[in-house]
């Protein structure tokens, strides 16, 4: 559960791959050389790039530079999941894009890069639909069209630096921790009441230092962490139909009316609101699937 190097294999005369990992049941803790442009789409999950942590709703987008340590965007997700990875050679920035003058903007994007970098609204959209159209195209085809994907990144303003300071590799060559350890405790706890003495010492650490030691890693207390995981993993049952009153005590909460606050600050409305806008997207989601099949049978 330390973190790993991946080896990176690529066929014979390709710059790239695109592929379709799944390890939903492993926490697979690591870094790359090669640039990597990821795509998920869940009903929610966790994003783990350097020491940001933060939940995502539906899909997520993210640029995620060489040697930034991550977690697989799968782990711990119990529902549908699916995913599209590209990878860059490690050399793409070296030798495809720096000599071209015109790729300056993109030469712009892949240096930021090491922040990790997460997409949202129609840049999202555009990138996901060009995405599923090079995986049948030739080589060059691919690779033009993974160019233009990299030019629309480049010009976005639709994006979101997931930190704000280099989380490459060398910040965490020191680390002796498991994190792997304390993830899976969170899971296994989080909805009864996880307990900072009791981890701190699963780790082999006093629970000053643990605490030091995660927010160092994390940007967040422990009792913030839980509570966000909490938040993430109540968004799965409030998908599922489940009522707001069930959902705040089946993820670990003993008061509604601060579920509902603290729900409210890390998504900006209530747990009602967001049940009601998404079953109001699947409605209409399945009123326009309606609406085209019976276009398609009256032509």
């Amino acid at each position: 559960m330390k973190i790993q190097k991946e080896t990176i294999e690529f066929e014979t005369g390709k710059s790239f791959k695109l592929f379709s990992p799944s390890l939903k049941n492993c926490f697979f803790w690591h870094y790359h050389p090669e640039i990597e442009l990821v795509y998920v789409e869940a009903v929610n999950g966790i994003r783990h790039v350097g020491k940001d942590i933060s939940a995502f709703t539906d899909s997520d987008l993210l640029l995620i530079g060489a040697n930034v340590p991550h977690l697989n965007f799968d782990y711990g997700i119990q529902t549908e999941c699916r995913q599209l990875v590209v990878q860059m050679q490690e050399n793409f920035l070296q030798e495809i894009i720096l000599p071209v003058p015109e790729f300056e903007p993109i030469k712009k994007l892949l240096e930021r890069s090491y922040l990790g970098l997460s997409f949202f609204g129609e840049t999202k959209n555009t990138v996901v639909e060009k995405l599923q159209t090079i995986k049948n195209r030739d080589a060059f085809g691919s690779m033009m069209g993974l160019l233009e994907i990299l030019q629309i990144l480049a010009h976005s303003a639709e994006v979101k630096e997931l930190n704000r300071e280099d989380t490459r590799i060398k910040w965490f060559l020191n680390d002796k921790i498991r994190m792997g350890t304390i993830y899976d405790y969170i899971h296994e706890n989080y909805d009864r009441k996880p307990n900072v003495n009791e981890i701190a010492k699963i780790v082999s650490l006093s629970t000053p230092a643990f605490c030091r030691y995660f927010k160092k890693q994390t940007n967040m207390t422990f009792t913030d962490f839980v509570n966000n995981y909490r938040i993430s993993q109540a968004k799965v049952f409030l998908l599922k139909d489940y009522s707001v009153t069930e959902v705040c005590f089946q993820v670990g909460f003993e008061s509604l009316s601060y579920f509902n606050k603290l729900f409210k600050q890390h998504t900006g409305e209530t747990p009602s609101e967001f049940k009601k806008k998404h079953f109001r997207a699947i409605e209409v989601n399945g009123k326009i699937g309606e609406i085209k099949r019976d276009s398609a049978c009256n032509t």
